[in-house]
C-alpha cells in the first residue's frame, strides 16, 4: 500500500491558527459509513447525533510546557529543547534545535541558570538524551520555564495556554494535544451526560511520532513510535459492559481509538499500562472502536491512515475534498469529523 494513496490537495489558508470561540462552535462533518452520506452540523449538535447508552471515551492526559528556550554554556548561542519523553527522573528523550550546535557533554541553562541540561548521548532516531540539574520540583519549574509546545503550522500566538488542553486535561505527560477533545465545554459533556452517553476516561501520552511523515513508499514499513498508556479496571469493565449489550464505544480522537486498539483482545478492552506503537491502517480489523471522532489530518499521514482504516479510503478522500470545497478547518485547532 502505498503512501501516495493517501495524498489530496490542501490549501495552506484552510490550516486554523486560531481556535474558534466557543469551543463548541466549531464545525462537525458525520459521515455515515453504511450509506457513504456526509452531513454538516456544528459540534455541539453531537448531543442529537449521539444515542442514550453511547461510551464516549475520551484520552485525559495533559499538554506539558515541552519548549525550553536556553543558552549554551560559554557561548550564549541560542538553543531550543523539546521534551518528549521522560526516560529516568532527570533524563528526558528531546529534539534538540539546532542539534549540530550542541555536542555531547556540552551544557545548556535555561532561566539564567534555574534549569541546565548536558547532552548524554545522540540516540539512533536522531533524538537527543539530555540529564537536568535544578533545584526543587521539576514540574513547577519546567511551567516557570516552559512554553506550551505548539506545533509548528501554527505560527500565530495563543493568548491563552488552556486553549490548547481539553477541559478534561488531568494527567501532564503530552507534548501535543489530544486535539479532538478540545472541541468540548463543560456544559456539553453536561448535556450528553444527561442524555445518557456514558462517558469513560483512559489515557495516552501523545508524542511527536503519531504526526512524524510516513517517509517510505509502503506504508507497512514505517515505525511508529511508541507512547504510554493507561486503562483502568473500571474503564475496561464499563467499555467491555456496552460491547456485550451492543452498545456504540466512541473513541475521541486517534489517541484514544489507538489506546482501545492496543488493549483490545477479541473484542474486549483488558486493563492495564505499557507503551503502545500500534501502526492502523487500511486492512486493519478494529476490535473495540465502533464509530471516532477526530479532527481534519496532514495529507499522507498516519492519522488519514487510521481513519480510513475505520471509514474506508475512498470514502474518506470524498470527504477530505468535500472539507476542502466547503472550507473547513484542518489541523489541530480545526474543525471536527465524526465517522459513524
Amino acid at each position: 500500500m502505498n503512501v501516495s494513496e493517501f495524498d489530496f490537495d490542501l490549501p495552506e489558508t484552510l490550516i486554523a491558527q486560531h481556535p474558534v470561540e466557543p469551543r463548541d462552535a466549531s464545525r462537525l462533518m458525520v459521515i455515515k459509513r453504511d450509506s457513504g452520506g456526509i452531513e454538516h452540523h456544528t459540534f455541539r449538535d453531537l448531543v442529537s447525533l449521539l444515542k442514550t447508552g453511547d461510551v464516549l471515551v475520551l484520552n485525559n492526559t495533559r499538554v506539558i510546557p515541552a519548549r525550553l528556550i536556553g543558552e549554551k554554556e560559554g557561548t550564549e548561542a541560542k538553543i531550543e529543547v523539546l521534551l518528549l519523553k521522560r526516560l529516568e527522573l532527570d533524563v528526558w528523550e528531546a529534539l534538540v534545535k539546532p542539534g549540530k550546535r550542541l555536542k555531547v557533554g556540552q551544557k545548556v541553562s535555561f532561566g539564567h541558570g534555574i534549569l541546565t541540561g548536558v547532552l548524554q548521548d545522540i540516540l539512533e532516531n536522531g533524538n537527543r538524551r539530555i540529564h537536568f540539574s535544578y533545584s526543587g520540583v521539576f514540574e513547577s519549574i519546567l511551567d516557570q520555564l516552559g512554553q506550551m509546545p505548539l506545533p509548528p503550522y501554527i505560527t500565530a500566538q495563543l493568548e491563552d495556554q488552556e486553549r490548547y488542553q481539553t477541559v478534561y486535561a488531568k494527567e501532564r505527560g503530552s507534548v501535543a494535544a489530544p486535539t479532538a477533545g478540545l472541541h468540548f465545554t463543560p456544559e456539553l459533556l453536561e448535556e450528553l451526560q444527561k442524555k445518557g452517553v456514558e462517558i469513560v476516561e483512559i489515557l495516552l501520552h501523545v508524542g511527536l511520532g503519531t504526526f512524524r511523515p510516513v517517509k517510505v513508499d509502503d506504508i507497512r514499513e514505517h515505525t511508529m513510535h511508541s507512547e504510554y498508556y493507561r486503562v483502568e479496571s473500571n474503564a475496561a469493565e464499563r467499555i467491555n459492559r456496552a460491547k456485550q449489550e451492543g452498545r456504540r464505544v466512541i473513541a475521541v480522537g486517534t489517541t484514544a481509538a489507538r489506546t482501545l486498539e492496543s488493549v483490545g483482545n477479541q473484542g474486549r478492552v483488558v486493563p492495564g499500562e505499557g507503551w503502545t506503537d500500534i501502526f492502523i491502517y487500511p486492512g486493519y480489523s478494529f476490535q473495540v472502536v465502533d464509530a471516532l471522532l477526530t479532527n481534519f489530518h496532514f495529507p499522507k499521514s498516519t492519522l488519514v491512515m487510521l481513519v480510513s482504516a475505520l471509514a474506508g479510503r475512498e470514502l474518506v478522500l470524498k470527504a477530505y475534498k468535500v472539507a476542502v470545497s466547503e472550507r473547513y478547518r484542518f489541523y489541530s485547532f480545526g474543525d471536527a469529523m465524526l465517522i459513524l
